[in-house]
């Protein structure tokens, strides 16, 4: 869905801008990437680096060096996943604080 609205956008001039932070998986982080580099009208990709722990689990292909991502050469995303160890890291939700005001209205934060 986002490579046909990247597509419809490009006739507007619009630039990517995705989303990348850690709650978005090494698997999402490879697939952003492999999109920019498909797309025309590619902008900038937000990057933050995993946890060690998250690194551990999932071994990427892709590297950041110099403020470049680079996809690595393997010919898919390339992202492996060690199940085995992953028992070892329980999930933990983390959701996002909702924003409320002194009255507890919700707000924007």
């Amino acid at each position: 869905m986002r490579c046909v609205l990247m597509a419809f956008v490009e006739l507007f001039g619009v630039k990517s801008a995705f989303h990348g932070p850690t709650d978005v998986s090494p698997v999402g982080m490879a697939a952003n990437l492999h999109l920019d580099l498909a797309i025309l009208n590619f902008g900038i990709q937000e990057y933050m680096k995993h946890s060690d722990e998250t690194l551990e689990v999932f071994h990427t292909s892709y590297t950041f060096e110099d403020g470049y991502l680079h996809p690595g050469n393997k010919p898919d995303l390339s992202v492996g996943f060690d199940e085995k160890l992953s028992a070892k890291h329980l999930y933990q939700s983390a959701p996002l604080p909702v924003g409320r005001l002194l009255d507890g209205t919700m707000h924007e934060w």
